[in-house]
Formats: structure tokens, C-alpha cells, sequence
């Protein structure tokens, strides 16, 4: 019995990251229409686009361009392809299809290369969705978060070297929990080297739990919604995909993980790495559960992770996750600028390009501050004059000093979702309205909403009165009845399909416009299941808890099958990995370490290695009880009456259908 799938969805980029998905073949047919083009006008008089500074400071420090040859892996599949977004030009108009303040940010992130950032400090751009850093110290370099994959890490570090001399990697730095900050570490170490204290390894407290750990229990969910917020399957052209905001996309390789050495605890921690001295802030739950800044003191430069980038940021992400908080997220900002705000002369980060001068550092920093800060507390005030959810988010607006702020636009999240989520973090779904309590599931109030609306019929020759006037928003909302009532009717899904389709033309933030146009193609041409991605690699495996392996068995017990079943299993792991009881009753499967039932079932004795190899589909549990790397004593029939309890969750679920 195969139980290896319980890891669908580990990584946070989901489908790219696994490489597992390619772009369809089909994209969006139709063109802007004249109320998309008069949108988009209008944002072209609402923000400065005559101020083409941060054109400059993009292309600053450029050494070298990346190497035109499309990124493979060993078995020859691509990876990364550095000319993919070539239709983008620099100073070429935004096409009537894409909203032109995304245009210009996708512009800035398609300068590529490798740059110096100031004397000793390097970074790669747009080599992947994140940038990789690499610090000159006094016996070698550090190298600051190495992509998402392996294959561009490497590329990333060759070129490096190439320009600036084959240095040996003294350290490596994970700013953060998401793996386009730790995934291609493989790329630039050997973990020979880090196992023999050659290479040090920092990283946040909480860094390996929340790497592992954050994507796991709706790991599915995640991944399948994360294919439309990259907008994995869209052709990279003025119609389909022109970014995500935060860079462009992510690559496809291999997916590597190499556990901390050095643990940073408390802000103002002072390391010495290779002869350098940096100043640690620590910011949890801000972007990611587990994340930290720095200051290095011998180059007056801050390094942002991803906290101060150019965009406004996710407070929460549409793939699905938990809320981040913006009032934290401020106060760590105010806490850098407290710390190193009056004599920083640059900021980078992990995304986008620096900053230089003390005005233009501290600009950047009290600018994201209030930006978060606002938030906050803005959709406070307004929850407690009694307003909801949605008329919080519709109504919200920034003051024009932080709207106009090129930093501040939401080219990844959204003012909207960013207000929307923050009023859910504080007050939850619920909207105080009692009719709203217990609403009816959407294909039962979709039929009743056609039905009262005077049928099918009557719905869509309205919705096309509405669309000829440019009213995108409620044909979406009011033909999704029809669809959801009923999924055949493909007048009903195209109809909802052009609306969608425009308002990813005029949407400004990346994620937005891929979910728009995402829905729009799989409206019109049906569910493609492609790869599913496989992102449970054997560095992800075994950084897994056994705490985190056998809570997840619990999500994925199907209760129809365990009905009144009671099992008690004790696990051991041995004397390093320890003992664990796990219970199934009332149709939950509990767990606890360090604890052993008297009269179990089964006791099931193996190693982790054994598990992992399991996980990783390199044998079965049955091979395993055969082979012996799995014992049981008592009654072996009640662990595999256990195992065969276990969903196994569909990748491809409908999301635009029912």
C-alpha cells in the first residue's frame, strides 16, 4: 500500500516550483474592449509615470546579463527562461491588454543580470522569482536566500564567479520560510561542507518548522489555487501572463532544502560572518511566520528580506494562508528605521531592486510603515463605525502620499484583499448580519437565484446589456449563478469568461490578473490536468516533524471509513526520533510523543529512513513490513487497516465550476 502521497503540496510556489505544469497551449481571445481602455487611460493621469527613477535605479550596478541559454535539468527539462518575457520592452507602451502601472513593474523586473549593490554586495535578478545576494566577506562570499531551484542557484553563482572570481562560500543566509528563499541552496553548497562546519547555515528562529510546515495541512488547496495566482498555465504574452508583481515567475527545477546550522533568536543579535558584522531584527509573522532583517555594519547597508520590496505586499495570499498581520509588520519596519535609519546608505531586498541614500532609505522604510500601519488601522476605524467586510474594502482608500508612492502600488497584493483580510483577522467571516449567518452553498442558491431572476435565459440577456457597459464586476457575480446552476451551459461560462477576461486587463496587481485570466481560459476550455507537481522532495521529507507527519494522517482520514473504528498503534522510532501513540476514535486519529499504550494493537518499530523512503515512493509499506525495515508486533491487519483509511486528495479540482 502506497502512502507516499500525503505531501501533495508542500511548496509555496506550488506548480513551478515542482515544474510540473507548462503553459497551455491556449490563451485569452479577446481584445481589450473600450471601457477596459478607458480604465486603463485613466490610471496613466492618476500616477507619475514621469518619474522614471527607479528605471535607474534597476539598471544601477549592472556587471553582466544573464546567460541567454534557457536553465535545464540534468534529464534536459527547462527550468528557467531568461527570454520568456522578451515581449516586455523598456519604454514601450503598456498594450490596451495590460493595466499600465503592472506594465511598468513588469518592466523594472525584467531587468536582469548581475549587479553590484554597493562594494562587496552582488545580487542576481530576475534569474527566478526571488533575487539571490552574495556578500564579499574576508575569506570568501555569503550567500543570501539561493532561489527556488537548485539548477538557477547554480547558474546564478557561475556567473557571479565569472565576473568576480571563484571565492568559496563561507556561509549561506535564509532570510525567510518560503522556498524561493531556501530552495536552490544546493546549487551553491555541498552539505558535506556545511555537515563538517565548513559552511555555516543562518536562518530565523522557526525557520525549518514554518518551511515545512506552512503548506502542508492544505497543502492541496494551496498548490491548485497557487496555479492560478502565478497563472502557471497562461502563456507568457500582452494577453496571458506579464508577471506577478513580485518578480516575474519561478522556476521549475529541483527543490533542496539544507537545515540551519545558526539560529538567530533576538533582535540586536550580533553575528561576525566571514569578517563582516551584522545587526539582526527579527520579524515574525510578518510576510512569512519566520523572517528577519539585518543591518551590516562595515557597508551601511540594510538587508529587507521581504519586508520593504517595491510593491505592497500579501497581508494575506490569494492561493490561501494564514493572515499576516500589518500592525507587527509596521512596528518592525519603525523598529529598523530606529535602529539603522540614520545611517543605512542602502537597502536591498530578496525582491526588486535597492535604494541608495539616506533619504531615499529611510523614504522607502517610513513609506511601508504607514503603508501597513494604515491598513491596520483604517480598516479598524471603519469595522468600528460599523461597516463590513466588503464595504470596508470597496470604500478604503490611501492618502495620495502613500497611493502615489511607487512602492507602495499592489503589484502582488491588493489593497482590497490586503483591508478585506485584515477585518477577517480581527473580527473573522461573520459580518454581525444575521441573514448572512448561515447562507445557502453556491450551486443550491445559484439555481434558487436563476429561478428568481426568471431563468438562464433572461440572466445572460441582461448580464450582455451590462457587459456592453463595462459593468464587469456584476456580470462575473451575477452569470457564476447560471454557471454554478448549471455547468453545461456554455453560453453562461463564456459570457463570465469575457467579463473575467477584461477585468484581468485592468487589474494592477499580478495575482489578480493571473486569477482572472485563469478562470476565463478554464471557463472556455475546460480543466486541463496536467503534471501534478511533486514537491515532497527528500530534503523536505526529512526535515518533517514526526508532530507534523502523523497530524497531517489525521486530515487525511477519510471518517466515512474509520465510522466507529477504535485502533491504538505505538510507534518507535528508535532512541533519536523517540516513541509515539497514535489513537484512532470517534473518528479522529490523536497523537502523542513520548507515550506508549500497555495494550495496543500493534507496536510498529522502524526507523525514520524507512518512513521517508516510504513517503518518497521509493518502496511500499508492505515491501517494507516484507523486507523487515518494518516490524510489528501484535496485529499488523490494524495498521494497514489504518493506512487504508487515508485520502489521497485530487490536485485538479474544479474552482471557476462546481
Amino acid at each position: 500500500m502506497r502512502i507516499q502521497r500525503y505531501l501533495s503540496g508542500l511548496s509555496i510556489i506550488a506548480l513551478v516550483a515542482a515544474g510540473a505544469v507548462s503553459a497551455q497551449a491556449q490563451s485569452p481571445q479577446k481584445d481589450a474592449t473600450e471601457a477596459t481602455k478607458a480604465a486603463n487611460a485613466e490610471l496613466l493621469k492618476q500616477l507619475p509615470f514621469n518619474d522614471t527613477s527607479d528605471f535607474e535605479d534597476a539598471k544601477r550596478g549592472l556587471i553582466a546579463p544573464l546567460p541567454a541559454e534557457i536553465v535545464k535539468t540534468e534529464g534536459g527539462d527547462p527550468v528557467w527562461n531568461p527570454q520568456q518575457y522578451g515581449f516586455i520592452k523598456e519604454g514601450a507602451p503598456a498594450p490596451d491588454t495590460v493595466n499600465p502601472s503592472l506594465w511598468r513593474q513588469s518592466q523594472l523586473i525584467n531587468i536582469s543580470g548581475l549587479f553590484e549593490v554597493t562594494d562587496g554586495i552582488y545580487q542576481l535578478r530576475n534569474l527566478d522569482l526571488s533575487n539571490m545576494t552574495i556578500i564579499e566577506g574576508k575569506e570568501g562570499i555569503t550567500v543570501v536566500d539561493p532561489l527556488v531551484s537548485a539548477e538557477t542557484a547554480k547558474v546564478g553563482l557561475e556567473l557571479y564567479r565569472k565576473h568576480r572570481g571563484d571565492k568559496p562560500v563561507k556561509a549561506v543566509i535564509y532570510t525567510h520560510s518560503h522556498v524561493d528563499h531556501y530552495g536552490g541552496v544546493r546549487g551553491v553548497v555541498d552539505e558535506a561542507d556545511v555537515a563538517s562546519g565548513k559552511v555555516k547555515i543562518y536562518a530565523p528562529e522557526g525557520f525549518l518548522e514554518a518551511a515545512v510546515a506552512e503548506n502542508v495541512m492544505a497543502g492541496t488547496a494551496m498548490s491548485r489555487r497557487a496555479s492560478y495566482m502565478y497563472g502557471n498555465l497562461l502563456p507568457p504574452d500582452p494577453k496571458g501572463q506579464v508577471g506577478a508583481g513580485l518578480g516575474t515567475t519561478t522556476s521549475a527545477g529541483t527543490v533542496t532544502l539544507i537545515p540551519p546550522t545558526d539560529i538567530i533568536t533576538k533582535t540586536g543579535e550580533k553575528k561576525t560572518i566571514d569578517g563582516l558584522t551584522y545587526e539582526f531584527l527579527m520579524a515574525p509573522g510578518s510576510e512569512a511566520p519566520s523572517e528577519m532583517l539585518w543591518y551590516i555594519e562595515e557597508k551601511k547597508a540594510i538587508a529587507a528580506a521581504e519586508d520593504a520590496t517595491h510593491t505592497l505586499h500579501n497581508t494575506y495570499s490569494l492561493r490561501g494562508a494564514k493572515i499576516r498581520e500589518p500592525l507587527p509588520w509596521s512596528k518592525y519596519l519603525n523598529q529598523a528605521l530606529v535602529m539603522w535609519g540614520d545611517k543605512a546608505e542602502v537597502i536591498f531586498a530578496q525582491h526588486h531592486w535597492p535604494n541608495w541614500g539616506n533619504d531615499k532609505v529611510v523614504a522607502l522604510l517610513s513609506k511601508q510603515r504607514d503603508l501597513y500601519r494604515y491598513i491596520n488601522d483604517e480598516t479598524l476605524r471603519m469595522a468600528n463605525q460599523g461597516m463590513t467586510m466588503r464595504e470596508i474594502a470597496e470604500a478604503f482608500k490611501l492618502p495620495d502620499s502613500l497611493s502615489t508612492f511607487w512602492a507602495n502600488r499592489g503589484y502582488y497584493g491588493s489593497v482590497y484583499h490586503d483591508v478585506a483580510a485584515t477585518y477577517v483577522l480581527y473580527l473573522g467571516w461573520f459580518d454581525g448580519n444575521p441573514s448572512t449567518l448561515h447562507e445557502l452553498p453556491p450551486v443550491d442558491a445559484s439555481k434558487q437565484y436563476v429561478e428568481f431572476m426568471g431563468g438562464a435565459d433572461a440572466v445572460l440577456e441582461k448580464a450582455k446589456k451590462s457587459y456592453e457597459k463595462g459593468d464587469y464586476r456584476w456580470v462575473a457575480e451575477v452569470v457564476n449563478h447560471v454557471v454554478f446552476a448549471d455547468p453545461s451551459n456554455q453560453a453562461a461560462k463564456d459570457l463570465v469568461a469575457d467579463a473575467l477576461e477584461q477585468m484581468g486587463y485592468q487589474a494592477e496587481s499580478g495575482p489578480w490578473r493571473n486569477f482572472y485570466l485563469s478562470g476565463a481560459q478554464e471557463l472556455r476550455n475546460g480543466l486541463v490536468k496536467a503534471g501534478t507537481p511533486s514537491t515532497a522532495s527528500p530534503d523536505t521529507v526529512r526535515a518533517m516533524s514526526l508532530d507534523l507527519f502523523f497530524d497531517y494522517l489525521g486530515v487525511r482520514l477519510n471518517r466515512e471509513k474509520a465510522g466507529d473504528s477504535r485502533i491504538t498503534l505505538n510507534f518507535d522510532f528508535g532512541e533519536k526520533d523517540g516513541k509515539y501513540l497514535v489513537q484512532l476514535e470517534n473518528g479522529v486519529l490523536n497523537n502523542t510523543p513520548d507515550l506508549q499504550a500497555e495494550k495496543a494493537d500493534a507496536t510498529v518499530t522502524l526507523e525514520r529512513a524507512s518512513l521517508d523512503s516510504i513517503v518518497l515512493g521509493e518502496t511500499t509499506l508492505d515491501k517494507a513490513m516484507s523486507d523487515g525495515k518494518i516490524k510489528v508486533d501484535g496485529d499488523s491487519a490494524k495498521l494497514v487497516q489504518v493506512m487504508s483509511m487515508m485520502d489521497n486528495f485530487e490536485f485538479w479540482f474544479n474552482i471557476v465550476t462546481p
